[in-house]
């Protein structure tokens, strides 16, 4: 167990050393396959600079290590081996001392733990890069998590975000333009370090899904405030742990659905959305409900970028080339009128496959995500994708992209069959084409 370093000079260092570590690194393998004449897949040298860059961030914590995994996973124009890596910070983060949390907790509710609670658990039993969660029991006889922020976190997005920067420039052609990608980040993640707007979210969640088969804790506002987040202990077991209970193709089958209609029911509206579709925040309950967790990372999509995202569906399902190319352009997938030509061709037909692979399920009325051949195809997208030194996207993309890719795996792993008929009837309305899916 340790803290961590706190001061903008102790971080800044960290970081910047580590921004020249990776970046020797990759100027020494370039001239060494220069001067041998020989080009390596370089999965394993990106995967060991990825393990550099995980251990000096995990002793930051905090945006640090989100900024790291935000690098890594979503624009494409770093190597992928990156995100396999950064993904453990979800699990891997070393919690900080006792004595600190006992600390956190009377500054911020007024009160020593064992003086709030009928108990409380001082061993975190989760981990992560911007807190750590604990069990506790309310005088009431309610279970209950709190959640924990670690210290700083919030004051430090800034210079955080700054060095985290010049690590990315390192990697993307210069003159590139990675501002908005980043304020995006920081803009996310300054709602992410606040608890009273997570509190809020879990009460209009519980409001929007308390009628379907979807279990969202309960915020305890009396025991939160913009640090400490106390809501109702959900019972239930994460991904893992289902699979290793060898369950029936009926109970993957009925989780799966559940997941599925989660994820549209969502989209109706243009409300918030649970942007964080990783494993770790989904519970599969003993009562057969999902149990969704974590609402730090909600997003409102703006109407015409999330219309425009949406209408990539039936889009690559007409498969008419000319109205998918001029949708990508508008999406900034494509720069218009660019004159890298074949690299450009080479992009368009990589994205253009790929989004008909995600517009498969679509096409069947239960689609099974258990089929090895889909796994193959998905997996091919991921790690065939042509490198690209220069962002490409919308800003938006990091978080869509993170929903619609977590949410496919997560079915992959369960190898659920998924009954589309409802997801089908909610894009009619939301999109407002009654011709889709005919």
């Amino acid at each position: 167990m340790s803290d961590f370093p706190s001061s903008k000079l102790e971080r800044g260092t960290i970081i910047a050393k580590t921004g020249i570590k990776v970046g020797k690194n990759y100027a020494q393998r370039y001239l060494k396959n220069k001067i041998s004449g020989k080009k390596d897949d370089g999965g394993q040298f990106h995967s060991d600079n990825a393990k550099e860059v995980f251990k000096e961030f995990t002793k930051l914590r905090g945006t640090a290590l989100k900024i790291a995994q935000g690098m890594s996973m979503d624009q494409g124009f770093l190597p992928e081996e990156f995100a396999e890596v950064m993904s453990q910070a979800q699990y891997s983060v070393p919690p900080i001392n006792k004595a600190l949390v006992r600390s956190i907790i009377k500054r911020e509710l007024g009160s020593y733990p064992e003086q709030l609670f009928a108990k409380f658990e001082s061993e975190a039993f989760a981990a992560a890069s911007i807190g750590q969660v604990h069990k506790a029991e309310l005088k009431d006889g309610r279970k209950v998590a709190i959640k924990i922020q670690y210290p700083n976190v919030r004051e430090t997005i800034g210079s955080d975000l700054a060095m985290g920067k010049t690590i990315a420039k390192r990697f993307i052609k210069k003159g590139s333009d990675i501002d908005p990608y980043f304020d995006e980040i920081k803009n996310t993640l300054l709602l992410e370090t606040d608890y009273k707007h997570e509190g809020q979210q879990i009460d209009l969640f519980n409001e929007r899904f308390s009628g379907l088969n979807i279990e969202i804790p309960e915020w305890v506002q009396e025991f939160s405030s913009d640090k400490v987040l106390c809501m109702t202990f959900l019972e239930g077991r994460h991904l893992g742990d289902f699979l290793k209970e060898n369950p029936s193709q009926e109970q993957r089958n009925h989780f799966g659905q559940l997941l599925w209609d989660f994820f549209h029911e969502q989209i109706k509206g243009n409300d918030y959305i649970h942007a964080d579709t990783h494993p770790g925040n989904f519970l599969f309950t003993k009562d057969s409900k999902l149990g969704v967790v974590d609402f730090g990372c909600v997003k409102k999509f703006p109407t015409e970028f999330f219309s425009d995202y949406l209408q990539l569906l039936p889009t690559h399902l007409s498969e008419d080339e000319e109205k998918i190319r001029r949708l990508f352009e508008k999406l900034e997938v494509l720069k218009p009128n660019s004159k890298h030509g074949d690299k450009d061709q080479e992009y368009f037909e990589f994205a253009k496959n790929y989004g008909m692979v995600f517009a498969k399920p679509y096409k069947e009325d239960v689609f099974d995500f258990g089929d090895p051949e889909y796994d193959k195809m998905i997996r091919h997208f991921t790690k065939e994708a042509p490198m690209s030194n220069e962002p490409r996207g919308n800003k938006h993309f990091i978080y869509t992209t993170k929903v619609h890719v977590g949410l496919y795996n997560i079915l992959i792993k369960l190898k659920a069959q998924v009954d589309t008929a409802n997801s089908k009837e909610v894009l009619r309305e939301v999109l407002g084409d009654e011709s889709l899916f005919v």
